[in-house]
């Protein structure tokens, strides 16, 4: 069955899937509706027969209801730095144990996690991988935060949220790495768990949105609001600059001066350099000059932490100060290689607080990735 955007709903195997019972859905009533359940949980709205799966590929309508096919499986754990995330302001230095399950409710052509995203193959997820075992392994593993990343926690909102309760009562903070193309409704619940959050803004036209990622501009605009306003969560915000797509000067001016207005000056932004990958072989990666270039335009529309990702860019990396404009974090990719910040945040040059979160600061994780195998006792 074929939906307005373009994207087929994927039947279900003949066999009965496991998963749990999920939220953000209803019954579809009225002629032609009969039988069917309308998913609430993103802009998509799918539609589902009995035995179909939504876009995302892991939300189901089995026995007349939505199931979560995902839930308590995963793609594999590694301990990263928090920057790899990226999140320079929020806890600089820490340490995160990051996971991800399978399927996506995009569909970019330029999609860098295409094998994790775009898997239909469910034998790979793992499955043993309860909220409580994630909770126990990061407390064990000494990381500071669990992040849901490498394909969107949207599409399995019910087990981040679960793990997240799980984090909080070890002292665990949790981080969402994500596209941010959610409902507002199911969003004030998501973020009201989430100690910070990286959305990725992927363009500032609805043109970039609907060719390359069978989405919409405007809900994504509408949940980093919502995010920054109305709940506790840091937000940081990344734009992957493609050549000749969204790299072009006055939509890097209209992005920085929609961030400093709508969200205001404290809201970190990275700009990362695309490499070709999945649907977009053809096109070259980002020269390092567009990211320095974005980075310049970011900080004249008044955006005091811009940063440059996925390049070798020392002075892209720094955190300044805002008060004495001095380094007050310098990084070498992921390497901190100074630190001039009090344990609340404050530069001890000149005093200023910083924007962010912060704590005590110690001994940095560093540049390390750390795979991780998760057992039952963890």
């Amino acid at each position: 069955m074929e939906r307005s955007n373009g994207l087929k709903e994927v039947p279900l195997e003949s066999a009965p899937l496991s998963g749990v019972p999920a939220r953000w859905w209803h019954a579809l009533d009225g002629e032609g509706n009969r039988g069917r359940i309308q998913c609430d949980l993103c802009p998509r709205d799918c539609r589902l027969h009995e035995g179909q799966r939504g876009a995302c590929f892991v939300r189901a309508m089995q026995g007349g209801e939505m199931i979560l096919t995902t839930y308590g499986r995963s793609s594999g754990f590694c301990i990263d730095p928090i920057e790899k995330k990226p999140l320079n302001n929020f806890f600089p230095g820490s340490s995160v144990l990051s996971f991800g399950t399978a399927g996506c409710n995009l569909a970019c052509k330029f999609c860098q996690n295409w094998d994790i995203s775009k898997s239909r193959d469910m034998d790979r997820l793992m499955d043993d991988a309860t909220p409580e075992t994630i909770a126990r392994a990061a407390k064990q593993s000494g990381a500071h935060s669990v992040a849901f990343t490498y394909n969107d926690p949207v599409i399995f909102a019910e087990y981040a949220m679960d793990t997240a309760d799980a984090c909080h009562a070890l002292g665990i903070r949790t981080v969402a790495v994500t596209a941010g193309y959610m409902h507002l409704s199911p969003a004030r619940e998501f973020y009201s768990k989430m100690d910070a959050a990286n959305v990725d803004l992927k363009a500032f036209t609805d043109e970039f949105y609907v060719k390359l990622c069978g989405a919409k501009l405007q809900p994504v605009l509408d949940l980093l609001a919502v995010i920054h306003h109305e709940t506790n969560c840091w937000l940081e915000i990344t734009t992957l600059l493609i050549p000749g797509r969204n790299d072009g000067d006055a939509e890097l001016k209209a992005l920085s001066h929609w961030v400093a207005k709508e969200l205001g000056p404290d809201v970190p932004i990275h700009f990362s350099a695309f490499h070709p990958d999945w649907k977009m072989n053809d096109v070259p990666a980002t020269p390092p000059t567009t990211l320095s270039r974005a980075r310049h335009i970011a900080m004249e529309a008044g955006l005091r932490y811009a940063y440059t990702g996925n390049v070798h860019d020392k002075a892209g990396d720094e955190t300044l100060c805002p008060g004495c404009q001095k380094p007050v974090i310098q990084r070498d990719w992921y390497r901190i290689l100074g630190y001039a910040l009090d344990d609340t945040g404050h530069c001890r040059h000149c005093g200023a607080m910083l924007a962010g979160r912060y704590g005590k600061f110690g001994k940095p994780f560093g540049p390390q990735r750390i795979p991780l195998k998760l057992h039952a006792t963890d």
